[in-house]
């Protein structure tokens, strides 16, 4: 972890064992600007690691009854486009629905950062998905954002709501939060930052960074080690529920991975990346051992798993 240490964006380090801490570490600064040190409180923008935690809140409302995984999308969100319609929850959470990324429909004016509510005006406009859903696999933001949608219309909570109530304070997770410009603050937070010729540049939003299903929620490595401790038992999620989480659904794009529910599957690791503008994260779980390593940067190089890999490898 070398790299991180010193006056440069740095990361924050866990390993855990059965959620518990064993190592706990933080390197560098959470805040060039005010020379601000990064802690193991610090709160960073968690990217696509936020889609472990849309996924839960689906099942959650599975439990509930509120809805079903086999529930057409336009059930939820009639306004989708006709090429939708034979996209089920199911697909959504595995990525393989086929909606067209978003990221993709943004008209070349906009300026403004996009939110939930905008991404569907865009996938309501009429044209293709990539393929048939539920035939082939490909990473997809638009869907996580459509499951946040399906969240705030099933249980009548705005997502980032839902995810406090039922999520974040029963488990604890009392600093994280889907973060909303204007109505929700980030405590401890870590800004974002990209490595130009000579110096660290801030690069901390994009026009895609409110979007929260898809990557909005903010937290540390220590509200992280609650999340990992409930991943074990039913103090969150039904033993079914976890099962559909963790077993692969689907093949992906890369053969040494598999797709869960908001996690990918390599061999009996579950993991998933986080990459956004000036953010690097992983988390990397091996269930049968019970040990997880979580790393959190606010940098846009290196990305981290390789080197979580390494010391797991460790333990």
């Amino acid at each position: 972890m070398g790299m991180y240490s010193g006056e440069v964006p740095g990361a924050c380090v866990a390993v855990l064992k059965a959620g518990a801490a064993i190592v706990r570490r933080a390197y560098g600064l959470a805040n060039l600007e005010a020379h601000l040190a990064a802690t193991p409180a610090t709160n960073y923008r968690l990217a696509s690691m936020t889609k472990q935690f849309t996924a839960a809140s689906i099942l959650l409302l599975a439990e509930d009854g509120r809805l079903s995984i086999d529930d057409p999308a336009r059930k939820w969100l009639p306004s989708l486009a006709d090429s939708a319609n034979e996209v089920l929850i199911r697909h959504l959470l595995a990525h393989t629905a086929g909606l067209v990324d978003f990221e993709d429909l943004i008209p070349r004016a906009i300026c403004s950062q996009l939110h939930d509510a905008d991404v569907l005006t865009l996938l309501e406009a009429p044209g293709r998905g990539y393929f048939p859903a539920g035939t082939k696999f490909r990473y997809s933001n638009s869907g996580y954002v459509v499951l946040a949608l399906i969240v705030a219309r099933a249980s009548g909570l705005s997502f980032a709501d839902f995810l406090r109530r039922r999520i974040f304070q029963p488990l604890g997770m009392l600093h994280t939060v889907a973060y909303e410009e204007g109505i929700s603050e980030v405590a401890n937070r870590a800004f974002g930052y990209s490595k130009s010729a000579t110096s660290w540049q801030r690069t901390d939003q994009s026009l895609t960074s409110a979007t929260l299903g898809d990557g909005g929620i903010y937290s540390s490595i220590d509200d992280l080690a609650k999340w990992d401790a409930a991943l074990y038992d039913d103090r969150l999620l039904r033993p079914e529920s976890l099962r559909q989480a963790f077993v692969p659904a689907i093949d992906s794009d890369d053969p040494a991975i598999q797709y869960g529910f908001g996690w990918r599957v390599s061999g009996d690791a579950l993991w998933h990346s986080g990459e956004s503008v000036g953010f690097r994260n992983v988390i990397v779980r091996y269930p049968q051992r019970r040990i997880s390593v979580i790393i959190l940067t606010n940098r846009d190089h290196p990305e981290p798993y390789p080197t979580a890999l390494t010391i797991a490898a460790a333990f």
